[in-house]
């Protein structure tokens, strides 16, 4: 095992990261991997249960923010390699409160690159002789490009454009990540991604939202129309993007992970509500519960993604469409929330 090399993870005991783990642990059988997680609303351990006995995986609870406990992991377990999933990422709750996002998501990112940097790296462009291959891989969003019209696809030259402070603040900690790659040739790869969805998604979220509203016989709370558009990704389409990049993908690079799945949000509730009256049918559609509510400030209208460059230059391709994923995330869901 200490031939082993030590990858640094942050936030994933969160709903991607925690499909992320068992992933990565499955098929690199020579990484051991160190999860830094505060545990706020979105992290759960819960999520990581199938790999808390795993001798290739430690938890370590703590703030990214914390720049001593950063430089201490670095140093304990000589770290070679970092994902950072770690963000604040709930629009609804950086409305309420944006600072809490610009600490975590700007600030946490600029020490956990900056530590990086300071370990693999004598000067600017030169790595220390045992750290040549390090990188440092940023998990990023849609949402920093903005809105977009009814036909565009939003690719990796389209101008950054966000709208609300969660947006802003990943637009910020991306543009931290390409400094350090031009100015200090810190070897970094950023990935945006579109909505994902899947098992162990935080119940505040639309999908859970929409299933757990309705197995409760409660109204299903649409925002506005119903009609702002997403693409959704399923979460380990995501996961195998990330692991590619990370291995694969050119230094300096963005790439973005797309499900070419456009959906409106009322799209999404009938779906589900459709699958819904199969498996665990009532006397009413559970369509009858949708009910429209006013819709979220500085709500964008749509977000679709042009993965072409991913899937031209590494080979990748999602492996669900939106009607397969949709039910077998529908299915877990019901596990969780029908008793």
């Amino acid at each position: 095992m200490k031939n082993n090399k030590n990858i640094l993870l942050t936030g994933t005991a969160g709903f991607i990261g925690s499909t992320f783990v068992p992933y990565f642990l499955d098929k690199y059988h020579d990484y051991n991997l160190i999860n830094l997680d505060l545990l706020t609303y979105a992290g759960d351990l819960e999520n990581l249960k199938e790999c808390e006995n795993n001798p290739r995986y430690k938890f370590i609870k703590g703030d990214i923010c914390n720049r001593e406990l950063v430089e201490f992991i670095f140093n304990e377990y000589d770290i070679k390699g970092v994902i950072h999933f770690a963000a604040e990422s709930h629009v609804d709750n950086s409305i309420k409160n944006p600072g809490l996002f610009i600490e975590t998501n700007v600030n946490g990112t600029y020490i956990l690159v900056d530590v990086a940097k300071n370990y693999w790296m004598n000067k600017p462009f030169e790595y220390k002789s045992d750290y040549q291959d390090c990188r440092f891989h940023h998990i990023s969003t849609d949402e920093v490009y903005g809105t977009l019209n009814e036909t565009d696809l939003f690719t990796e030259t389209t101008p950054y454009a966000p709208n609300s402070p969660y947006s802003a603040s990943k637009a910020s900690s991306d543009m931290i990540i390409r400094a350090y790659n031009e100015t200090f040739g810190l070897n970094t790869v950023i990935t945006n991604c579109s909505n994902n969805y899947g098992p162990k998604q935080h119940d505040e979220k639309l999908i859970p939202t929409i299933i757990r509203k309705a197995l409760n016989n409660e109204s299903i709370p649409i925002y506005g129309d119903g009609e702002n558009i997403r693409d959704w990704l399923y979460v380990l389409d995501h996961c195998k993007g990330v692991d590619l990049v990370y291995h694969s993908g050119n230094s300096g690079e963005t790439y973005n992970i797309g499900g070419r799945n456009e959906r409106t949000n009322l799209q999404i509730v009938d779906a589900i509500c459709s699958i819904l009256d199969k498996k665990v049918p009532q006397e009413k559609s559970y369509k009858d519960l949708i009910t429209f509510v006013e819709d979220r400030a500085g709500h964008d209208r749509r977000y679709a993604i042009d993965a072409t460059k991913l899937e031209t230059e590494l080979g990748w391709k999602a492996d669900e469409n939106f009607d397969s994923g949709i039910v077998k995330t529908t299915e877990w869901y019901l596990g969780k929330y029908y008793i």
